[in-house]
């Protein structure tokens, strides 16, 4: 495995003052002029989630929702769409250049080893990554030990300006003010949404009538469009498979016990999926 380029003075802004944190000398903490310090995690990732920010005790998807999202995505039933990622991002590597790319939502960091796997460059690539699960957080931080993770929110984004190549937001939230402000001049962004008929027979379960996702992504102000793929394909994931894939999806909450019970017990089910990846690149500030 190629060792990923690495970043020992890595930049992060305070959460509670936004001035610069830097690496202390010892290499266990980070702290910023205001002596603000924040201890690295035994497993390396940092909390820059300030307590004004939580919303609850453990913010973010429970540890049984992580547990059903890695059962569902370590089958690699997701594995194409995160190769179709990969070579999108490896289209914006200057070859010889080093890239630092922000994962945005990134539960326990499936993306970023699927990228870390498939990019061709991806020695090249510093790989960064955010959720407010601390409990995946520290999943992801094991497991992917060369990139750096922290528990922080989206919508206050713990990075100095102009700091990141790239920013992937794969069914995760964000905030335009945010994305625009962190990425460098003519850096990329790049979103995986829903398509059209994306998990259509699950929510056949669900809904009386099932409606179709657009079937184009806007881009944010101060971005322009530059690539966009649908990728679609099926999947026969089985009764506990689909009970995880359940748990990932906003629309888990309407399935009562009887129709988790029918999705489970269905034989030989098979589902479509329908993803969206738009790219586009920072143009103008707004």
């Amino acid at each position: 495995m190629q060792q990923l380029i690495e970043e020992p003075n890595v930049l992060y802004a305070c959460p509670v003052c936004r001035v610069p944190l830097y690496l202390q000398q010892s290499g266990k903490s980070f702290a910023c002029q205001n002596q603000h310090n924040f201890d690295l995690a035994k497993e390396g990732y940092l909390n820059l989630l300030p307590v004004q920010d939580r919303h609850s005790k453990e913010p973010g998807d429970s540890k049984q929702m992580m547990i059903a999202r890695r059962e569902f995505l370590e089958a690699g039933f997701y594995e194409p769409m995160g190769k179709a990622v990969a070579m999108m991002v490896d289209a914006g590597i200057t070859e010889g250049q080093g890239m630092r790319l922000l994962d945005l939502g990134c539960g326990e960091g499936y993306y970023s080893r699927i990228m870390a796997r498939y990019c061709n460059h991806s020695e090249q690539i510093a790989f960064h990554g955010i959720d407010i699960a601390k409990f995946a957080i520290a999943a992801a931080a094991k497991k992917q030990p060369n990139a750096r993770f922290a528990v922080a929110s989206s919508k206050r984004l713990p990075y100095p300006g102009e700091y990141f190549d790239f920013v992937l937001r794969v069914f995760a939230p964000s905030d335009d003010d945010e994305l625009r402000r962190v990425l460098k001049p003519s850096g990329y962004f790049l979103t995986v949404t829903p398509g059209p008929r994306h998990l259509w027979q699950l929510k056949e379960f669900i809904y009386s009538e099932v409606k179709e996702h657009a079937s184009e992504n806007p881009v944010p102000q101060g971005f322009e469009q530059s690539a966009a793929q649908r990728i679609s394909y099926k999947i026969t994931p089985n009764s506990r498979q689909r009970i995880a894939l359940l748990q990932m999806t906003p629309f888990a909450w309407q399935a009562n016990e009887s129709i988790r019970q029918a999705i489970s017990s269905v034989a030989d089910f098979e589902i479509e999926t329908d993803f969206i990846l738009t790219l586009s690149v920072k143009t103008a500030v707004v």
